[in-house]
């Protein structure tokens, strides 16, 4: 295929992924915006009124970057895993394999329905945080920079769940026992600095640490963890998924019966 070919393939994966769900947006959109909301008026109001100041802002303001990343996590990774799950489910996936669409191609279709998808709740969800915190964002470049990688990694985690799934109860396996302790031990709720010298060392071993706390430096300026540190793990974290993802899709690793 010519460039300009596989750019129309990309293009009309890229369509239909984000048609995919901003169809369902009351399903895709509006919920995760509920629970934040939520979020905000029990931990913000009501508990985080009866907690001091955590690096100079109150708690409501502190927790602001966790919750929103939060959001672009599991929406960015349940949208591709349901996506590439339903194709292989129905079979329209083997179509795009044997046609000459190179494998780059197919996999960033489907992430970018995963990051199309962060980013709208992300922004939707920041949205609501300014009902409840009159933060000031910080960094535009770290924010937006962290926001985009995060989407595009856990996008990147939730094809290589769909990739491995036999059955629709696989793929809530992942997001539930190992992504949602994860990202609520992730720094959301709370600074490490605030843990013993032993819990903090076990938190640096959790990825989604770094990304909290590169987005909390974006928003607010502050963070327990080195900025430089946090995008390599990133980035790092991309590049070794994105790899990993092209050999699942190569080897036709869950396409084949």
């Amino acid at each position: 295929m010519t460039f300009s070919q596989q750019m129309v393939a990309l293009k009309t994966i890229m369509v239909k992924e984000y048609l995919r769900f901003i169809r369902i947006w009351i399903q895709t959109i509006l919920p995760p915006a509920i629970s934040v909301g939520l979020y905000f008026i029990i931990f913000g109001q009501l508990i985080g009124s009866q907690i001091n100041d955590i690096d100079g802002f109150s708690y409501m303001d502190y927790i602001v970057p966790g919750l929103i990343l939060m959001s672009v996590i599991t929406n960015a990774y349940s949208n591709v895993v349901s996506s590439f799950f339903s194709a292989k489910f129905h079979h329209s996936v083997e179509e795009m394999l044997v046609s000459p669409l190179p494998n780059y191609i197919i996999l960033m279709g489907f992430v970018s329905g995963g990051l199309a998808r962060g980013i709208i709740v992300g922004i939707t969800v920041t949205l609501v945080a300014t009902f409840f915190s009159d933060f000031q964002i910080h960094s535009y470049s770290v924010t937006i920079a962290v926001f985009i990688l995060t989407s595009i990694l856990f996008s990147l985690a939730g094809f290589i769940n769909a990739a491995y799934a036999r059955s629709f109860d696989d793929i809530t396996i992942i997001p539930t026992f190992v992504l949602t302790p994860l990202t609520y031990l992730g720094g959301i709720f709370y600074s490490i600095k605030m843990l013993p010298e032993f819990w903090q060392n076990v938190s640096l071993v959790n990825p989604i640490l770094y990304m909290i706390n590169a987005f909390r430096y974006g928003l607010l300026g502050v963070s327990d963890i080195n900025l430089s540190a946090a995008f390599i793990i990133i980035i790092a974290f991309i590049a070794v998924l994105y790899y990993f993802c092209l050999r699942l899709l190569r080897l036709g690793v869950g396409l084949k019966p």
